[in-house]
């Protein structure tokens, strides 16, 4: 590994002392540790690897597979994470949500860690808007939305400051802040070189503007989760103490158990918590939880709907490939049909009128001539309704030609759509027309990684 800047090595030193020895050596000498989050409600087969302590998914690997050669992998039915970040969930842990499921704001969420497990968390319940500025960082992040499968989740490609259309709207805020990356120079040595202390200075004040202009969102008695992959304290303590200086807040503690390695900060009030690569089996992260204390009004703007609302008579073939349960409410945009759960439609359709929507629940069909193709995203979709299509159970090999867009055998499928299943679990869809079968893998999410000897 690239020896560490200089700088740096001051700063840590100032910070940690004689044990930021141990932190250097676990980040010139050790390997990184391999650690994944499980999907609560799909079959995967990590059962018998150690929890990460802090997360009821979180699970550490032995060594590094290959994911993308995995096809339950790109099936949803677990999410490749970094383990420190999954201390997302004690947080959440401290709202208190009695009165009503909470709409929460994922503010900087591409590639998606952080909504997926929201989503875990949410159990269906609530709304999670999953926010990414970049564009194609955004069509990741929606990617990885559709293949976690929950209906309760509109992505959305805005600046930080848009969300000022919606006051009061969010009870969760979450910004994982765009930082100098402080906390990944073990497995990322492309941080080494971009560190400098005038990036330090640039991304704790690009984190300030985030704040700053995300803050209304927030309703009053609301929770800010504010995290970095970094440590040094100007994008930390000393970001939170400028809040505290701007707003009225209150630092929430979160129940630490000494054995995680974790360590709470407390700076003049300003409370956070500290992962180092030397305590803990995971990387370097900082995270602090923030109640909002003024009042934000609530006076969303209307904007015209950029949606419409199918024919009933799509409207009632589609209710037979949704779960009942889930109580659909379908809208038409384009030549697309989708769905939210009735429980957050109303609070989906004001995200949808305000902000640049990249995805808002589950994709269901493609419209052509009164025919209805079904989407890939109902093929992982929760709330599939599995007995309403032929299915094919198919090997490893059959599974990775599917996923590379290769041709698939006409052999014992029905004619018409059918799901394909691996290990029992839904990879996406088919169309079989007797001697030959169209392969309806989106194009744009096939792999093109060849099997390794």
């Amino acid at each position: 590994m690239k020896e560490l800047p200089e700088p740096f090595q001051q700063m840590i030193y100032a910070q940690l002392g004689e044990e930021s020895k141990d932190l250097f050596s676990s980040l010139l000498e050790e390997s990184p540790p391999v650690s994944l989050r499980v999907h609560p409600l799909k079959k995967h087969p990590w059962n018998q690897e150690r929890k990460v302590p802090w997360s009821r998914w979180g699970k550490y690997l032995g060594n590094r597979p290959v994911f993308t050669l995995d096809p339950l992998f790109h099936a949803g039915t677990y999410y490749v994470q970094e383990a420190s970040s999954m201390f997302l969930e004690q947080a959440f842990g401290t709202f208190d949500n009695a009165g009503h499921p909470p709409n929460v704001l994922d503010l900087c969420a591409s590639p998606g860690g952080k909504s997926t497990h929201l989503l875990a968390l949410l159990n269906g319940k609530g709304l999670v808007v999953a926010n990414e500025v970049i564009r194609s960082r955004a069509t990741v992040l929606a990617e990885n939305i559709q293949k976690w499968g929950y209906a309760n989740c509109v992505v959305t490609n805005n600046d930080p400051a848009d969300f000022q259309r919606l006051p009061g709207f969010f009870d969760i805020m979450v910004i994982d802040a765009p930082c100098s990356g402080e906390g990944l120079f073990r497995k990322d040595e492309a941080a080494i070189d971009e560190w400098s202390a005038q990036a330090v200075q640039r991304c704790a004040a690009r984190q300030r503007r985030i704040l700053a202009d995300a803050w209304d969102a927030l309703r009053e008695g609301g929770l800010l989760i504010y995290s970095t992959c970094t440590f040094n304290q100007l994008e930390n303590e000393e970001n939170l103490k400028w809040l505290q200086q701007q707003q009225d807040v209150e630092f929430v503690r979160i129940p630490v158990d000494s054995d995680w390695g974790a360590q709470e900060v407390d700076m003049d009030g300003v409370v956070g918590y500290r992962f180092f690569p030397h305590r803990v089996t995971g990387e370097g992260f900082f995270l602090s939880a923030v109640r909002k204390l003024d009042s934000t009004g609530k006076n969303s703007r209307r904007a015209s709907p950029k949606t419409t609302t199918p024919s009933a008579k799509i409207i009632d073939r589609l209710r037979t490939w949704v779960k009942a349960d889930t109580q659909p409410i379908f809208y038409a945009f384009h030549d697309r049909v989708f769905f939210l759960p009735a429980a957050v439609a109303e609070e989906g359709e004001k995200v949808m009128q305000n902000m640049h929507v990249v995805n808002a629940g589950i994709s269901v069909a493609t419209v052509k001539h009164e025919k209805l193709i079904p989407s890939h995203a109902l093929a992982l979709s929760v709330d599939l309704q599995h007995d309403a299509f032929p299915y094919s159970e198919i090997d490893h090999a059959a599974a990775l030609q599917f996923l590379r867009r290769e041709p698939i055998s006409a052999d014992g499928l029905p004619r018409g759509f059918v799901l394909l299943r691996f290990q029992d679990t839904p990879l996406g869809w088919v169309n079989a027309l007797g001697t030959r079968v169209n392969n309806l893998y989106p194009a744009e999410w096939r792999i093109r990684m060849k099997e390794r000897d």
